[in-house]
């Protein structure tokens, strides 16, 4: 067997977006475009026209709170997810941040990168020095329910009005994980 006929495996990668090129743009569009299509797409459930989802890109790092991390898998953007600090004013909260916009494109699946980039938002929230890591996500997306549970979130409550989805009612689920002693001194 020659070096051409092995399986190549891909380089999966992760960064925090500090700006996002044209490039970037197109290939976040495209993965979410495809989650959206396969039922996953953090909110949207018919993908929106790519001007807006351009749009909601570019303005996620305008906005100083917002911490973007991308997965990569052979430098094509492959998924993301935001962590999202919590606001100035509300002091008796500060200790906690949430994950929010977690999302794979379905080409990407089975790489262990949803167990990364979970990773990676936990490595994130405890270099800034948060407590806790909260989540919530509907109760269809099993593939994430099944990432934040192997990264030790536990589920603490249950909306069953979170989503309408088909004109049905979805129901959320509300995940939380300690990462750094909550003792208070």
């Amino acid at each position: 067997m020659n070096q051409f006929s092995k399986k190549r495996k891909p380089k999966v990668s992760l960064e925090t977006a500090t700006e996002l090129t044209a490039l970037d743009i197109v290939e976040l569009c495209d993965a979410t475009e495809e989650a959206i299509s396969a039922g996953g797409g953090f909110g949207w459930i018919n993908s929106p026209q790519r001007n807006i989802l351009e749009n909601y890109w570019k303005g996620v790092l305008l906005i100083p709170d917002r911490i973007l991390i991308l997965a990569k898998i052979d430098n094509v953007i492959a998924g993301s997810c935001q962590i999202v600090r919590p606001l100035k004013n509300n002091e008796a909260q500060a200790f906690a941040c949430q994950m929010t916009t977690f999302f794979l494109a379905p080409w990407a699946r089975g790489y262990g990168l949803a167990q990364l980039i979970v990773a990676e938002a936990e490595d994130f929230a405890k270099s800034e020095g948060y407590k806790i890591l909260n989540l919530d996500v509907r109760s269809t997306q099993e593939r994430a329910i099944n990432a934040f549970k192997a990264r030790g979130f536990k589920r603490f409550g249950k909306n069953p009005y979170y989503a309408i989805v088909n004109e049905k009612f979805v129901p959320g689920l509300y995940f939380t994980k300690i990462l750094q002693d909550t003792k208070i001194s």
